[in-house]
């Protein structure tokens, strides 16, 4: 009770419930909230501040910025989410808001189609290796549509392309990746979608910000091959993984391209089972069936683990010695 009296006095005031419409649309830092408000800083932190303590909005930190949107799981976000769409949508106040946001949201997106045109020749080149995306991401898919999911994670989100496949199959996802260039585009791309249920976060895919047991599934989409210590990421997300939960990983085979390491940075050449067993087992997963798409010159194989009930993690690192061996 106590609560969602908390929350309903923090949204209880003109600007913080204008704030409550606009982080209920986008996810938004301190700045851009004063641009639109047109408020000091200090009185726009001040409002924030309340409304995060009453667990009304989250705060996500990305390095010395941080951004706000409605909370989740909580009795106070239960409270924002019911009571913004009662905000009357002819509201001149509300109007003028809403249209500085489409401002904001046109600045993001400009500087995200920047940053993409700057680097898409490398995307395009090493598309150029494997079997086309589409049925990659439709192997991701169907492996991840196989059984419900309440919530995701998808570490190395990129440009937020699995968020925005998989909305629609998820009460909620979360997206991490340390790239924060990315993040702008997979921002956008979610805002222009409307996909409210998805958020991503500046984060260290070895030290994962959220408690164990946290999420149903958790993807790796193309990932595990820049990670110094696979095992690791794989440690971390097993982690976070709900008992019982999937962690379904997408990668190359073994191959030799050896200019895909100075190009690309690529840590590992690739995969093979034994490899990603013992990887699956050091973390507390059990391994499931694997499957391939041939490319030419590189195959992407999919793997499925799921976390055993009780798990105990190995905390030795002789899987990282194995694999830098291998390559």
């Amino acid at each position: 009770m106590e609560d969602v009296l908390a929350g309903l006095r923090a949204i209880a005031e003109p600007t913080r419930l204008r704030i409550l419409v606009l982080c209920a649309r986008s996810e938004l830092s301190v700045t851009e909230l004063v641009d639109i408000l047109g408020q000091s800083q200090p009185r726009v932190s001040r409002h924030l501040k309340l409304m995060v303590e009453a667990g009304v909005l989250e705060r996500n930190s990305e390095g010395a910025r941080a951004y706000y949107r409605l909370a989740e799981r909580t009795s106070g976000g239960d409270v924002a989410h019911a009571l913004t769409p009662l905000v009357p949508a002819d509201d001149a106040t509300l109007k003028t808001d809403l249209a500085r946001l489409e401002t904001i949201r046109a600045r993001r997106s400009e500087r995200a189609v920047a940053y993409f045109q700057e680097n898409a020749a490398f995307w395009e080149e090493l598309r150029g290796l494997h079997v086309d995306d589409a049925l990659v991401d439709a192997s991701l898919m169907e492996a991840v549509r196989a059984e419900p999911v309440d919530s995701l994670l998808d570490i190395g989100t990129g440009t937020g392309r699995v968020l925005e496949q998989l909305a629609d199959h998820v009460t909620s996802a979360v997206g991490i990746d340390n790239a924060k260039p990315m993040l702008e585009i997979a921002r956008d791309k979610l805002d222009r979608a409307g996909l409210s249920n998805c958020q991503v976060r500046l984060a260290d895919m070895y030290h994962l910000p959220f408690p164990a047991d946290r999420f149903d599934a958790v993807t790796l989409n193309m990932v595990l091959h820049y990670a110094e210590v696979p095992a690791d990421v794989l440690r971390e997300a097993a982690r976070v993984l709900k008992p019982g939960g999937r962690a379904i990983l997408v990668d190359f085979a073994p191959h030799d391209l050896e200019e895909l390491r100075d190009l690309h940075t690529h840590r590992w050449l690739g995969f093979s089972q034994d490899e990603i067993a013992r990887l699956a087992k050091t973390a507390g997963l059990v391994l499931e069936p694997v499957g391939s798409l041939a490319g030419d010159p590189l195959t992407v194989c999919l793997w499925c683990a799921r976390k055993a009930e009780g798990a105990d993690l190995i905390t030795d690192s002789a899987d990282a010695a194995v694999l830098r061996a291998a390559s």
